[in-house]
């Protein structure tokens, strides 16, 4: 699996009102319990402006890239991380 880094950059976001973000929160909250569902890990607090997804491919990064960002209402890019390298032999 490859680790991708999900981000949107503050100039995308524009001016919203409160009633704008809360009409988003169960869009939001909808993609988060997939997200939970179809990993291993608990949390127990969210921070906003990028995800990390241990997926298959780079198709399944822009998958989540597209929920995450029809729940948020702006767009995201995707990146790949770098694959990690075997530990040097001796």
């Amino acid at each position: 699996m490859a680790e991708y880094l999900l981000y949107f950059n503050q100039q995308w976001v524009g001016e919203h009102t409160e009633e704008w973000f809360r009409g988003r929160g169960p869009l939001a909250r909808a993609v988060t319990d997939e997200m939970k569902a179809a990993g291993p890990y608990e949390t127990k607090e969210f921070l906003g402006g990028f995800a990390v997804v241990d997926v298959a491919d780079d198709e399944a990064a822009t998958m989540w890239a597209g929920k995450i960002a029809q729940a948020c209402g702006w767009p995201h890019e995707v990146r790949r991380f770098k694959p990690q390298l075997p530990p040097p032999v001796d």
